[in-house]
C-alpha cells in the first residue's frame, strides 16, 4: 500500500520531515499538490505566479512525478486515497487559522490518517511557552525562549524514494495548465524558483554577505539581506535548514540574522494564539481612522508611489515591479499609510498581500500592526516615521530613490529625497500631505483616545 506526501507550504525535497515519515511507511509514496481555489481565487497574479512556479519547480525535484489537482482538498484527497490505494496522507502541520481549518476539515472526511509532521517554523508555532505555560506577548523575552528551547538538527535526506507515477489524466493536464498559464501570465520577472535556486542564493548569502548583514541589511539601495523570504514563504528552502548552517556562529550579522528568523516565528505564534488577529487588532487603540472611501485618491497616489515623498514612492514601485519590498521601506511605506493618511492597517495589508511573492499572512499582518502601534511591541506615540528622515538616514545618497523614482535621477546625493528644497523635479508630484501636519494630527488622536 502507497502513502500521500500533501505539499503545500513546503515545496521542496531536503530537510522535509513529512516526507521521510510518508517513506517510512514501507511502500511508494504519491506526492501532491492541491490547487485550492479557496486561497488561489484570494491571490493577486503575482502570488499565483509565484506559487505556481514553484510548485512546477518541486515537481522537478520529484522527477516530475507530482500529482496535480484542482478543488476542496476535503473532496480532492479522499478521491486520490481511493484512487492511489494509500494507508495515510501526510503533511507538514499547519497553524495558520486557514491552513488549521482547512486541515480539520480534510481530516474528517478521509477515511486513513492524516499524519503531522514537521511544520514550516524552526519551533512550531504555540510550542514556547513562559514560565505559567502561557504565550509570550513581547518580542524579546520570546525569542529569548526560542533560542534556549532550540530546534531539531535538518531532517536527513530521503534516499531510494519509490514515486507512485502522477499519470498524465484531464485532472492532471488541468492542473498543469493553470499553473503553467499563471507563470506566464504573470505581470512582473519572478525570480528563479525552486529548492535548488533558494539553496544557491542562501550559499552566496553565507560566503558574500553574512558579515556585514548587521550593517548592510537596513540600507534599501545595496543587496545587503539574505533575499529568501520569498523562498521562505512557500517552503523551498526551511528556517532549520539556515539555523543549522549558523549554528556556532557568534558575529554580529549571524546574530542578526538568527533574531529576524525569530521575528517570523514570534508572528507565527501570536496567530497561532490569537487567530483574529490575523486582520483584527490584537490591542485595539480605540482611535478613529479615515474611511478609505473619502480617501481614495490619497490611497492611490500611495499605491501608485506618487505620494510626493520619494523614500514611500519608491518602495510602492518596486513593490509593483518586482513583488517585494525592502523591509525597512515596508516600515516607512506603512507608517505612511497609518499615521499620515491616518487610514486603519488592513487598508495597506491587503494590498501588500495581493502583490509580495513573500507575503505571509502573520509576518505581513503583524508587521503592519508593530508599525500602527496596535499588535506586539505596541509604540504607536513614537512609530509616527518622518518619510523625509528615514529616507536621508536609510539611503543617504539616494541610490534606492532614483534608482525607483527615474523622475528624480537629475537630483544628486541626498537632494533627492526633497526635490521641494531643490526645485523640484518634472512628472515628480508635490507631497500629497503635509507631514508635521499629519503628525500633530496622529498624535491628537491618540491623546483623545488616552484622554
Amino acid at each position: 500500500m502507497s502513502s500521500l506526501l500533501w505539499l503545500r507550504r513546503d515545496l521542496r525535497r531536503l530537510d522535509l520531515p513529512a516526507l521521510g515519515a510518508a517513506r517510512d511507511e514501507g511502500g511508494p509514496v504519491a506526492v501532491a499538490f492541491v490547487v485550492d481555489p479557496r486561497l488561489w481565487n484570494a491571490a493577486g497574479a503575482v502570488r499565483r505566479a509565484w506559487v505556481a512556479a514553484n510548485v512546477l519547480a518541486v515537481a522537478e525535484r520529484f522527477d516530475q512525478q507530482l500529482v496535480l489537482r484542482v478543488g476542496n482538498p476535503a473532496e480532492v484527497l479522499p478521491a486520490l486515497v481511493s484512487q492511489l490505494e494509500v494507508g495515510g496522507v501526510h503533511v507538514s502541520a499547519e497553524t495558520t487559522p486557514y491552513g488549521a481549518a482547512r486541515d480539520a476539515e480534510v481530516e474528517r472526511a478521509l477515511s486513513v490518517p492524516l499524519v503531522r509532521t514537521g511544520s514550516p517554523y524552526a519551533v512550531g508555532p504555540g510550542l514556547v511557552r513562559n514560565g505559567t505555560g502561557g504565550r509570550y506577548k513581547v518580542f524579546t523575552p520570546f525569542s529569548r525562549a526560542w533560542r534556549e528551547r532550540g530546534w531539531p538538527d535538518p531532517a536527513p535526506e530521503v534516499r531510494a524514494l519509490e514515486l507512485v507515477e502522477a499519470g498524465s489524466g484531464n485532472e492532471q493536464r488541468h492542473a498543469e495548465k493553470l499553473l503553467r498559464d499563471a507563470v506566464a501570465d504573470c505581470p512582473i520577472e519572478l525570480p528563479a524558483a525552486g529548492e535548488e535556486a533558494a539553496r544557491r542564493r542562501w550559499r552566496e548569502f553565507l560566503d558574500e554577505r553574512l558579515d556585514a548583514y548587521a550593517g548592510a541589511r537596513d540600507n534599501p539601495a545595496v543587496p545587503g539581506t539574505t533575499g529568501l523570504s520569498p523562498y521562505l514563504k512557500v517552503g523551498a528552502i526551511h528556517p532549520r535548514t539556515m539555523l543549522a548552517d549558523l549554528a556556532g556562529e557568534q558575529a554580529e550579522g549571524a546574530r542578526t540574522l538568527r533574531d529576524e528568523i525569530a521575528w517570523r516565528e514570534f508572528y507565527a505564534d501570536v496567530v497561532h494564539h490569537e487567530p483574529n488577529s490575523a486582520w483584527r487588532d490584537l490591542r485595539p487603540l480605540g482611535i478613529e481612522y479615515d474611511d478609505p472611501r473619502d480617501a481614495a485618491g490619497l490611497v492611490q497616489a500611495w499605491r501608485e508611489g506618487r505620494t510626493g515623498f520619494p523614500i514611500v514612492d519608491a518602495g510602492m514601485r518596486q513593490l509593483a515591479a518586482t513583488g517585494w519590498m525592502h523591509n525597512r521601506v515596508r516600515m516607512i511605506t506603512a507608517s505612511f499609510l497609518t499615521k499620515d493618511l491616518h487610514l486603519w492597517w488592513p487598508v495597506g495589508a491587503r494590498h501588500f498581500l495581493d502583490l509580495l511573492i513573500d507575503g505571509d499572512l502573520a509576518s505581513n499582518n503583524h508587521g503592519w500592526q508593530w508599525v500602527a502601534g496596535t499588535g506586539t511591541d505596541a509604540s504607536p506615540y513614537f512609530r509616527v516615521f518622518n518619510p523625509v528622515t528615514q529616507g536621508l538616514r536609510f539611503d543617504p545618497n539616494g541610490d534606492y530613490v532614483r534608482r525607483w523614482v527615474p523622475e528624480l535621477a537629475g537630483l544628486a546625493g541626498k537632494a533627492a529625497h526633497e526635490p521641494w528644497k531643490h526645485g523640484g523635479s518634472p512628472g515628480y508630484p508635490e507631497p500629497i500631505v503635509d507631514h508635521a501636519q499629519e503628525r500633530a494630527e496622529s498624535l491628537e488622536r491618540y491623546g483623545r483616545r488616552s484622554g
